[in-house]
């Protein structure tokens, strides 16, 4: 017997509201929407040049360093793929004319690229650079002073930012809404002298954090007790490799009383 299957067209996914089309494609990584999404066909290209579309760039996700099969040519071809992300990045900045919110780089991030930043964004409320060996702490600088607004900062084995009290006194000055700061040092062992400068600057210019890490610093319990005196607002907080911290004692009731998530020095530390 034979059955007659009522054909399904399939969807015109050109027909969609122009609105969630957009909707759709912010979704993507900012890789793919400059080397894919965008020259699909006509409308998603006029979609693409709208700022709102680029109020997110996101230069981590989709983004692969391991597509290198000769190694004598991995310098050279690290070099050309790290300068065509950061051509790409320049771009997505300029498209956003202004809207850009959120901004994050891995690896290929330099003091020129910025300093494009920093001239073009001045709205941002999530940073995160992840890697990024060629930043400067002065280039970094030139960002964050421009950034009243910013509420998220995430700088994860950057090589030359430094954990002197001027530097992050200086990001809790520029970045007063700051509700969230995640801080890895790239070298990850902990050093031999105790130091609570990092804390002191964050106890000091920090109040509104909710959520702190700073993985591997070399903190005292002095330290940590300044921190939870000048953030109340605070819920959770990160300190693995903190080996100078003790919570044994009135100092880990005073941490379980007021931190809601709390991961212990002695934790694996790997991000």
């Amino acid at each position: 017997m034979e059955v007659d299957v009522l054909s399904t067209p399939k969807p015109n996914w050109l027909e969609l509201p122009r609105d969630i089309t957009m909707n759709i494609l912010q979704r993507l990584c900012t890789l793919d929407i400059v080397t894919s999404a965008s020259v699909v066909c006509p409308l998603w290209w006029n979609i693409c040049k709208e700022p709102l579309m680029w109020s997110t760039i996101d230069m981590i996700t989709g983004i692969s360093m391991d597509m290198i099969t000769d190694l004598s040519q991995s310098d050279s071809y690290y070099f050309e793929y790290y300068r065509r992300l950061e051509r790409i990045c320049r771009y997505a900045v300029d498209r956003s004319c202004g809207h850009l919110k959120e901004i994050y780089i891995k690896k290929f991030g330099t003091d020129d690229l910025l300093i494009h930043i920093a001239k073009s964004a001045s709205h941002l409320r999530s940073i995160r650079l992840e890697k990024c060996y060629d930043i400067s702490t002065a280039a970094f600088n030139e960002v964050v002073k421009n950034q009243p607004f910013l509420e998220e900062l995430d700088i994860f084995h950057c090589y030359d930012y430094d954990q002197s009290t001027d530097f992050f006194e200086f990001i809790g000055h520029s970045c007063p809404l700051l509700k969230s700061l995640k801080f890895s040092p790239r070298i990850e062992k902990v050093g031999d002298d105790k130091c609570d400068d990092l804390a002191l600057a964050i106890a000091k210019t920090m109040s509104k954090l909710r959520h702190l890490s700073i993985l591997n610093n070399e903190l005292t319990n002095n330290g940590l007790l300044a921190i939870l005196d000048g953030c109340p607002l605070l819920e959770s907080l990160d300190i693995r490799g903190c080996l100078y911290v003790d919570l044994d004692g009135s100092l880990g009731e005073r941490c379980s009383a007021q931190i809601k998530e709390l991961r212990f020095p002695n934790s694996y530390s790997a991000k």
